[in-house]
């Protein structure tokens, strides 16, 4: 029953009683005769009465109260549960949305097991990050297998084999004052046409900078925000720098000072398996990078540890190119003659280099070096990069010992565990293995004309 209808209804029996006992009350003998007692205690009951009445009501609406809320609550819960008909059109964009959803849901799970795994950005933004898939190995069960030793060193060599241990890759040691190869590991991938240089191309383009006189080593240059020096790009090896000195610099002139200090070109002197590598005759295209990538990861060249082993050979001894040779019996190492391609006008510039080769070591990318080694100073740029699936990690350096020198190539070959930092750690665990046997102090004399930072 509605609350109006129980409203209603007790109003007329509460004017019902009140005109019945209004009737008695004016008919009574004792109102009659004016009598006051009695009217008073008419008055009282009449009072009484119509308490009892008004508590009645608001008992009786509390109760249609409660069940009105009840019915309002019921009804509410009932359109809620009720499924909205949307139009045809709706239902179908409705289902799209959901499908594509689900879609997107199986295409992140999927791209994060094959290499690209969505993450959050900054504001909510969804951004995807890829990784490289890698089809070639990192580790080799005998890499030195096959080499020609009889001409070696037999103390470099076993200190070489120790520090590559399993590793897919080559260690090349050379003798800076003469050209001679002293260890070879993993010879055919020496003598192979080798691979981009990634990073290791910077050295080749700060000297081709400095001989120009773009820079000094301690020139800033502005990279759109922030400033950089040769010092500090050479030990970070960062890429800007070097792509704005390529630019500066021109195809031209990279490509002339690269093929002076060796690129593009046989390293060594009638060494049988060698393989030349690759310079190009033309600029990478600008799509691609042009020649700021060509400056900074040594896009479109492949260079071979030889190549590289010469030229670090040349800043160890003063700017000399020497061919490099490898002695395969012990008369041609009694017989050794030293065999010069040409002398580098560098010799003022390697103080300038050396600062930044040094810092690599000490706090830059070849930092883990010193994981290894502290005895001796070293001075090395690393790279990595990758290529059809494989990728390279490059270290070339030399020891700067005060009794003699000697130059270290490493080269790997790989999946993730190959980059540059990890050749440089194994360039540490070669020199330790030959200062614990005590070779820098057996060395006879220091290299002649070796301006270096010490």
């Amino acid at each position: 029953m509605g609350v109006l209808s129980l409203y209603a209804q007790h109003q007329l029996t509460y004017h019902q009683d009140t005109h019945r006992w209004n009737q008695s009350f004016f008919r009574s003998p004792d109102h009659r005769s004016g009598s006051r007692g009695v009217g008073k205690g008419m008055f009282t009951l009449v009072q009484t009465r119509s308490s009892r009445a008004a508590l009645v009501f608001l008992l009786t609406l509390l109760v249609a109260l409660s069940s009105f809320a009840a019915t309002v609550s019921t009804r509410h819960e009932a359109r809620s549960n009720r499924r909205i008909k949307e139009s045809a059109n709706t239902e179908r964009r409705i289902a799209a949305s959901r499908h594509s959803r689900a879609v997107h849901s199986r295409v992140a799970r999927s791209a994060g097991r094959s290499g690209a795994v969505v993450a959050a950005g900054k504001r909510g933004r969804r951004r995807a990050r890829y990784y490289e898939r890698f089809t070639a190995t990192s580790f080799a069960s005998d890499p030195a297998a096959g080499d020609s030793t009889a001409g070696e060193d037999p103390m470099v060599r076993e200190a070489a084999i120790n520090a590559l241990g399993s590793m897919n890759g080559t260690v090349v040691a050379i003798d800076p004052s003469n050209g001679r190869i002293l260890a070879m590991v993993n010879q055919k991938l020496a003598l192979s046409s080798g691979a981009e240089p990634c990073s290791t191309i910077k050295v080749s383009v700060a000297l081709a900078a400095l001989s120009e006189g773009i820079v000094t080593k301690d020139t800033p240059v502005n990279l759109g925000g922030w400033k950089i020096d040769m010092n500090q790009a050479l030990a970070h090896s960062n890429n800007q720098y070097f792509e704005a000195l390529g630019r500066r610099l021109g195809f031209q002139k990279v490509s002339y000072y690269a093929h002076q200090f060796g690129l593009g070109e046989l390293a060594g002197w009638n060494l049988e398996g060698e393989h030349l590598g690759v310079y190009p005759s033309e600029e990478l295209p600008a799509k691609l990078g042009g020649v700021g990538k060509m400056c900074s990861f040594g896009e479109s060249i492949s260079m071979t540890p030889l190549q590289l082993g010469s030229l670090m050979a040349a800043i160890a001894n003063g700017g000399t190119l020497y061919y490099l040779q490898h002695p395969r019996s012990a008369a041609e190492i009694t017989n050794f003659q030293p065999k010069v391609k040409r002398y580098l006008d560098i010799a003022p510039l390697i103080p300038e280099v050396s600062v930044g080769m040094l810092g690599a070591t000490q706090y830059g990318t070849a930092r883990s070096l010193r994981t290894n080694f502290t005895s001796e100073q070293v001075l090395g740029k690393t790279g990595t990069c990758s290529n059809a699936g494989t990728r390279f990690g490059w270290f070339g350096s030399f020891a700067n010992s005060q009794s003699g020198r000697i130059v270290t190539v490493i080269f790997l070959e790989g999946d993730h565990a190959v980059y540059g930092p990890k050749a440089a750690e194994l360039a540490g665990r070669f020199y330790r293995n030959l200062d614990e046997h005590n070779y820098f102090a057996r060395k006879a004399a220091p290299v002649r004309n070796a301006a270096l930072l010490k």
